[in-house]
């Protein structure tokens, strides 16, 4: 299984921060990614780059740009991101995405990014489908990379 890590430098540029956006959802493989977020000290730099690895071989091509044609719909749809103690809510309209939709993202994402806790509701009534992304300390530096959540 090919690896590759995920790390934190607290300076970049906004050439870096589009080459780390294009590398992420590109589909290519999520190559040693270097994100301009400010870490907040060097055990949370620590933490992302020691536990979060993405298997870059676990898709095959065509998997992979499926995967990633499927995760620009769920980062343009989205009509809230919500933070939580552990990792990130994102939310959508039923209209948009569905419980099954998600379902199937959250299956295939497992496979190149083990270390991800997904959390799948259908809620008020129907009238919100959300998708939790949580994990180990740390986790939060990636999702924010990798799913483009707005600064903070």
């Amino acid at each position: 299984m090919e690896k590759k890590l995920f790390t934190v430098t607290r300076k970049g540029t906004a050439a870096g921060a589009a080459l780390t956006v294009l590398m992420m959802t590109s589909g290519v493989g999520r190559a040693a990614v270097q994100s301009p977020i400010a870490s907040s000290g060097a055990s949370e730099q620590n933490a992302a780059e020691s536990k979060f690895y993405c298997n870059t071989k676990a898709l095959s091509p065509a998997e992979r740009a499926h995967h990633k044609e499927v995760t620009e719909k769920l980062i343009k749809v989205r009509t809230q991101v919500v933070e939580t103690p552990k990792g990130y809510e994102f939310q959508y309209s039923p209209s948009s995405i569905s419980i099954v939709d998600l379902a199937e993202w959250a299956t295939v994402e497992a496979k190149c990014c083990p270390f991800f806790n997904f959390h799948l509701d259908l809620e008020r009534e129907g009238n919100l489908v959300c998708l939790g992304l949580a994990g180990a300390e740390g986790i939060k530096i990636f999702i924010r990379t990798e799913f483009q959540v707005p600064g903070r």
